[in-house]
């Protein structure tokens, strides 16, 4: 039976998934700039009886489609390949050896189980009926990320259901959270530039301060989720620059404001936009000043389609518990943000958490230089996406 063969392959092969694991780990590539990351995936296909394709989107994106021994239903699988402009303090031996880069949320184990999953696939590809399309990702950390231009090329057009994962290292291997419903938190940067009249400190009366007019704003912001936004509904409004140095006697003449929103419904993010362009409006007339304000629609919530969802779940509830897998569990929604969202716009789909809780003491969240993962969860990802891969396939 092709489970069972392909449950083999996948163990026999966990030094493998761990070797490119490191080898990704220690040749880390920020969004956008992943060039010999890319390189090494599709050297590693390389021959095989796939088709590939390169620089898909608005990058380095690469799709690998297997076709099965007969016609069938189509199923997308997905893994990011970029990292982040950190500097590592892991003491890893297969630390970064490039300097402020590092692949600190698991993107480096995420490509690294997906291409040996892939190459199992295309070893038993007579055993299994349909194509699978393998989605290796640029830049999911930086906006406009890497998801919506490969939705957008086309080539996923033909996808029945797209499925992910991503690791964490707040809980124990063998353990897979998933959300139906709303799952991960949409995410949105905004910038406002308040243009003021600067002067002497010791005349106020003839200047428009920029800086009274920003804290303003600041303060005001928190309104929008307090006062404008159903107490039902997530929202998250964050401040996270403020530029505005200056002497001690001199009144701001102009100054840069920056952050991001946060929420689990499209309409909240429209709502939250259009509070924020009033306030920044309302700062013109009680201050004075003029402004200019951008809001970006980096990504969109990840919504878990239900029927998707649960069907994946009772699939590694029934194969995975008692064999790879200890528990499957329904989680609550992530305020983190993804861009697999922009997937699940137009394909259904699912996407989950895999424990990755390292054997010591003290475990590291994301984006932390000394983030790590536990590499026993590359094998655990590896069977549960097949799991996942097999049910779709079969339905």
């Amino acid at each position: 039976m092709v489970r069972e063969q392909l449950m083999q392959l996948l163990s026999e092969r966990e030094e493998e998934m761990i070797a490119l694991r490191r080898h990704f780990h220690e040749n880390p590539e920020i969004s956008f700039e992943e060039k010999q990351t890319a390189d090494t995936i599709a050297e590693f296909y390389a021959g095989k009886d796939v088709e590939v394709k390169r620089n898909v989107g608005n990058g380095y994106g690469i799709i690998v489609t297997i076709k099965g021994s007969k016609p069938g239903r189509t199923v997308a699988l997905r893994a990011d390949f970029d990292a982040l402009p950190i500097e590592e303090a892991t003491g890893l031996p297969f630390a970064s050896k490039n300097p402020g880069v590092m692949h600190a949320c698991g993107h480096d184990g995420h490509t690294a189980y997906l291409m040996i999953l892939a190459d199992c696939l295309i070893q038993l590809k007579d055993e299994w009926a349909g194509t699978v399309k393998i989605v290796h990702q640029n830049a999911e950390e930086l906006g406009p990320g890497g998801a919506k231009s490969m939705v957008d090329s086309g080539e996923l057009d033909d996808v029945d259901e797209i499925y992910g994962i991503h690791f964490y290292p707040s809980f124990e291997v063998g353990e897979i959270q998933y959300a139906n419903g709303w799952a991960y938190a949409g995410c949105s940067e905004f910038k406002l530039k308040i243009q003021g009249n600067g002067g002497h400190g010791s005349m106020p009366h003839l200047s428009n301060d920029a800086i009274v007019a920003a804290a303003s704003y600041v303060m005001n912001l928190q309104t929008i989720v307090s006062r404008r936004i159903d107490p039902f509904d997530m929202a998250v409004v964050t401040v996270g620059s403020f530029e505005g140095m200056g002497a001690t006697n001199v009144i701001k003449d102009n100054l840069i404001i920056q952050g991001d929103a946060r929420y689990m419904d499209i309409e909240v993010g429209k709502k939250i936009e259009e509070e924020m362009r009033k306030l920044a409006r309302g700062l013109e007339e009680s201050f004075g000043v003029t402004t200019e304000f951008e809001y970006h629609w980096d990504y969109p919530p990840v919504y878990n389609h239900p029927e998707q969802t649960e069907k994946a779940a009772k699939a590694l509830q029934e194969k995975g518990v008692g064999n790879y897998l200890t528990n499957v569990v329904s989680a609550p929604p992530n305020n983190g943000a993804e861009d697999f969202g922009q997937y699940l716009l137009k394909i259904p789909g699912s996407f989950m958490n895999v424990g990755a809780k390292p054997d010591a003491d003290e475990y590291f969240m994301n984006h932390n230089p000394k983030f790590d993962i536990n590499e026993k969860a590359l094998l655990v990802a590896a069977k549960a996406v097949a799991d996942i891969t097999l049910t779709a396939l079969e339905r």
